[in-house]
């Protein structure tokens, strides 16, 4: 066991540690306050100065009820290995250093010396002799237990037990002074590496993608400043609820969004079969041979008038530009191209005859009426709507599109039975909107961030993850999920599968041992593992849990609920109410009539509530210390995939999980 001295000389001279450390912070963000971008040449710099000062300024926020560290290393003073590291040094969210001396009075957890107090131990102590953790409530240290790493083994830590194990209220907060070994491992892996991360439900692989994020910002803050950073969440409220973490580490700038913040909100819905097949890799295919479909073969040639002098060129001069360029480039940039290369034979034709053309002469003759009338003709200007409406609409076009992709069956499937009027009257689906972003590529180049974070990946479609794929052509990514958790029709089967439609070559590591989850609720929830996903290792939990689980019948649900949810609030922390979607508002009723305050989640309602109803399909990714689960059957029976969906909802609690149920459990879940 870590020993646990509690000497008040040593905890009195800690929190005059902690004074010091706020004091120079309180310094060190007046000093960027002082600052001033007037300095600057110009407007834009200026501009840009400003901009860099007011994220320095907010990066340097004290959040009185955050420690400043949360952990001490020490090593013995004699050279050694340790010769180039100091002789203290105190972990912590950010840099703080003294500003006369200059003295690092704290470093920041993502610095490579700080690697040190999550990775080392007695096998390999990395010069170091002893790890000291810090115990605090509301911001006050109060508590500290030291681990020798000289010698012998390191039994578990009850303040890092207690800080896991912590009440929570509100949005998801850092894990900087828990991180694990094989955590860290993840977090500290290379920009230009890309990892995927199937975890278990309570091994923290959301939390390890956040703070991977802020590690690579840190370690590669210039580079990243410019091409950015990117999160990826399966909802809004899963965006809400992770929105306070990296703001907590420092970083402010990081663009958190949905995939229909990206691809655009979908305006009508279909049957979940018709979105697989939408949604399946050789759809790329089928668009791209759409798209070039638009590409006609000359009729006639061009003819350009300059003065009294005209120039020609014959039919197939014209075809052979156009084939040389098709398919060659994005349907865009080959459009502008062939109306340039056409306009360079007629100057070629002009310099044969004695004429001396410029560039100007170029582009005069690429815009002239003659050469837009064969641009049009031959490669008319198309936007991605136009495209997959005519796609969807028109069974010739869909047939030639399809031809060695889709069988006439899956035609049948995508093709629309009413088809709209105009692609401008079209009621886009969820996957119609990657399909539109898959075209909106093929026509023009979509920009690419520095590195991607994308969490429930398994629920993403072929052709949703192709599309995130393109916002990280250039970058690298981190991908986050669970196999057992996928609730999509097109849910991925295959992390291998999920890397290649994302363009990246990675490698996939598994988190099976969880921290979060109490293990009697995880034992439970594993009964639909083997029904949901039977490869996957089952999880493990460091966390034994006795008395976390109560499963009752009982004979009214919503007074059961009502009342589970009072005794709830007696106990500290979150609560969430889980219920079947279509039931969300009958259970919100009978919270109202029994006078407990409370909030639905969803659109209007921002989940920071400590009580909340939470409908089954919006859980994944969120947890409260304490669950409730409504009529677990209802839940199972309301998808496709209800028994994935059940093992998500069953595996939100943090300290405890009731299950209340009028109907029989769910045959899978009742199995002992």
């Amino acid at each position: 066991m870590p020993a646990e001295p509690d000497e008040p000389e040593t905890l009195a001279a800690e929190r005059a540690h902690l004074a010091e450390s706020r004091t120079a912070l309180r310094r060190m963000r007046e000093h960027a306050e002082g600052l001033s971008a007037d300095v600057a040449a110009d407007w834009v710099s200026k501009q840009f100065l400003e901009s860099l000062l007011d994220q320095r300024i907010a990066a340097l926020a004290d959040h009185p009820d955050t420690p400043l560290f949360f952990g001490r290393m020490d090593r013995d003073g004699g050279a050694g290995d340790g010769a180039d590291l100091p002789a203290v040094m105190y972990v912590g969210r950010r840099h703080v250093h003294d500003g006369d001396e200059g003295r690092p009075l704290v470093l920041d957890w993502r610095a490579p010396v700080s690697r040190a107090f999550y990775q080392a131990g007695p096998a390999d102590p990395m010069g170091w002799r002893l790890r000291r953790r810090f115990g605090f409530q509301a911001g006050e240290l109060t508590a500290f237990e030291d681990e020798p790493l000289d010698g012998g083994e390191i039994g578990p830590s009850r303040i890092l037990t207690e800080e896991i194990e912590r009440p929570r209220t509100g949005p998801m907060r850092d894990i900087v002074a828990t991180i694990q070994p094989e955590q860290d491992v993840i977090v500290r892996a290379d920009l230009p590496r890309s990892v995927c991360v199937q975890g278990a439900p309570g091994t923290g692989k959301t939390a390890v993608g956040l703070h991977r994020a802020a590690y690579l910002l840190f370690t590669h803050r210039e580079r990243l400043s410019r091409s950015g950073v990117l999160i990826v969440g399966p909802n809004r409220a899963f965006l809400a609820y992770i929105s306070a973490v990296l703001p907590a580490l420092g970083e402010v700038r990081v663009e958190q969004a949905t995939i229909d913040d990206l691809l655009g909100e979908p305006l009508g819905a279909e049957p979940p079969a018709v979105s697989a097949a939408k949604g399946d890799a050789r759809m790329a295919d089928v668009l791209r041979k759409a798209l070039w479909l638009h590409v006609r073969k000359p009729e006639q040639g061009l003819v350009v008038t300059r003065g009294a002098a005209r120039y020609r060129l014959a039919d197939h001069e014209v075809r052979e530009i156009a084939a040389a360029l098709r398919g060659t480039t994005r349907y865009g940039s080959g459009r502008a191209a062939f109306a340039q290369r056409l306009a360079h034979q007629i100057l070629v034709r002009m310099e044969r005859r004695g004429e001396a053309p410029d560039d100007r002469v170029q582009d005069q003759v690429a815009r002239s009426r003659p050469v837009k009338e064969v641009l049009d003709a031959v490669w008319p200007k198309v936007t991605a709507e136009q495209v997959l409406h005519r796609l969807l609409s028109d069974a010739d076009f869909l047939r030639k599109a399809s031809k060695g992709a889709l069988d006439e069956d899956e035609q049948a499937a995508i093709r629309w039975a009413r088809p709209a009027r105009s692609h401008r009257s079209a009621k886009w689906t969820a996957a119609d909107r990657a399909l539109l972003d898959e075209l909106n590529d093929l026509i023009e180049r979509t920009t690419s961030v520095g590195h991607l974070v994308v969490d429930e990946a398994q629920d993403l479609s072929a052709m949703q993850l192709r599309a995130l794929g393109r916002r990280c052509g250039t970058g690298s990514a981190t991908v986050l999920g669970d196999l057992a958790q996928g609730t999509t029709a097109w849910s991925a089967r295959s992390w291998k599968e999920v890397l290649t439609h994302l363009g990246q070559d990675g490698e996939v590591t598994e988190l099976t041992l969880g921290f979060r989850v109490p293990g009697t609720v995880l034992d439970f929830a594993a009964r639909l593992l083997p029904h949901v996903a039977p490869e996957l290792e089952r999880p493990r939990s460091l966390r034994p849990g006795p008395g976390a689980l109560d499963v009752r019948r009982v004979p009214d649900l919503a007074a059961a609920a009502a009342g589970a949810a009072r005794d709830a609030l007696t106990r500290s922390g979150s609560i969430g109410l889980i219920v079947p979607d279509a039931r969300a508002g009958a259970f919100a009723a009978a919270l109202e009539g029994a006078g407990l305050e409370h909030e639905v989640l969803g659109a209007d309602s921002d989940g920071t509530g400590r009580l909340l109803v939470v409908p089954a399909t919006l859980a994944k990714g969120l947890e409260y210390d304490h669950v409730i689960v409504v009529e677990p059957a209802a839940i199972a029976a309301a998808e496709a995939r209800g028994l994935a969906r059940l093992y998500v909802v069953l595996t939100r609690a943090v300290t405890s999980l009731t299950v209340l149920h009028g109907d029989d459990l769910p045959a899978e879940l009742a199995m002992s």
